[in-house]
């Protein structure tokens, strides 16, 4: 059986819009960046629009960009955002 952790989301930018909240504390059993994302878009509502397979979203753990293979550790922070532009 999987060990359940716990994981600090955070959003940025029209994700946070969407969703309401920057921040929120998560227990999971998600292995991966990927997992916790399909686990996310379950949840459906605002979670599925913003976060769906379709849309273009970068993520971090711990600060750092990374893929959706990167595995999840306990205590963690993930955070979710759209790709950036400059101008």
């Amino acid at each position: 059986m999987k060990v359940l952790i716990k994981v600090q989301l955070r959003y940025f930018a029209s994700i946070r819009e969407a969703l309401g909240t920057g921040q929120e504390s998560v227990q999971t059993r998600s292995e991966t960046l990927g997992a916790l994302r399909n686990e996310l878009i379950a949840r459906g509502g605002a979670y599925a629009g913003s976060l769906a397979r379709g849309k273009a979203v970068r993520m971090a753990l711990d600060q750092v960009m990374c893929d959706e293979a990167q595995p999840l550790s306990d205590g963690c922070e993930v955070a979710f955002f759209p790709p950036v532009t400059g101008g």
